[in-house]
């Protein structure tokens, strides 16, 4: 199938393209890296009178170290988070994750903030932010404001965004010397959809967890904090019994939708086989 008919521009700068976008309100659609959005013109799943290609945005990309965090520009490619060393330093969840994200192929177009906005419940960078407390910084034409990115994801593909507003940064504050990360997924081949996932992003003073998140993906329709089993862990040292009660919490914590992959019972017991093999781990 071809898309159905629509208008093109390419604004020159972001107050352009806030203008066309509250101009032409949800008739118009954001064209960043395509990689999901042109698969869905084409099936006509997406059918808008208007595609505003904000690639010419110049200020949305590239990656900034600052004093307590890392902004990464909301067009920021895939492929240059994944080869960027201020990643890899500062913010290696990130970085772990980046190679998970579909092919090179999808990676050298696909963009952060596009990734984002989308909030496919399956993709990765979604729960790592989440899990990393990061703020998302969006514009509208009513101005500025961020967003904690716990709160950015309401359902299935829905987001906090409103009207006319634009992912322009992702803010995600600096890895420590007591942070301690994990991240892991289950898929049927490398670069599919995860069938499960799991970011976790914790603060350890010795042996003793100060605070943790864990964070499931391709569990329901948004990254979900599993904020029960973060309560048994914090402030204790992780061993058999503290995780196994970890483990058992899921129950509570998660409430798995079946798909085209696995069952709700597989996906709870996915779920739980992430959190033992990773935070198993950390028992020393």
């Amino acid at each position: 199938m071809k898309p159905a008919a629509f208008s093109y521009v390419k604004p020159a700068t972001l107050s352009d393209a806030l203008g066309l976008l509250s101009k032409h309100g949800g008739d118009a659609q954001i064209l960043a890296g395509g990689q999901s959005l042109v698969p869905t013109l084409n099936m006509r799943l997406s059918a808008p009178d208007l595609l505003v290609d904000i690639n010419g945005l110049d200020e949305l990309y590239g990656v900034e170290l600052a004093s307590n965090h890392i902004r990464i520009g909301s067009l920021t490619r895939h492929v240059d988070i994944e080869n960027s060393g201020v990643i890899a330093t500062h913010c290696p969840l990130i970085a772990a994750a980046m190679p998970h994200i579909a092919h090179p192929a999808i990676r050298n177009r696909g963009t952060f903030g596009g990734s984002i906005a989308l909030a496919d419940p399956a993709a990765e960078l979604p729960a790592c932010i989440c899990a990393l407390e990061a703020e998302i910084e969006v514009v509208g034409d009513k101005g500025k404001r961020k967003i904690a990115a716990k709160d950015f994801f309401k359902d299935l593909y829905e987001t906090d965004l409103k009207d006319g507003e634009i992912v322009t940064a992702i803010e995600v504050p600096l890895v420590t010397r007591e942070t301690r990360l994990a991240f892991d997924e289950l898929s049927r081949r490398h670069g599919d959809y995860a069938m499960a996932g799991l970011a976790v992003n914790a603060k350890m003073n010795d042996k003793k967890i100060e605070n943790i998140n864990i964070c499931f993906f391709a569990i329901s329709g948004t990254p979900v904090l599993a904020e029960g089993a973060a309560k048994i862990l914090n402030n204790s040292i992780i061993d058999d019994d503290s995780l196994n009660k970890a483990i058992g919490q899921l129950e509570s914590d998660l409430d798995p939708i079946s798909d085209l992959y696995a069952s709700s019972a597989l996906k709870m017991h996915y779920a739980k086989e992430l959190l033992k093999r990773n935070l198993g781990n950390w028992i020393s």
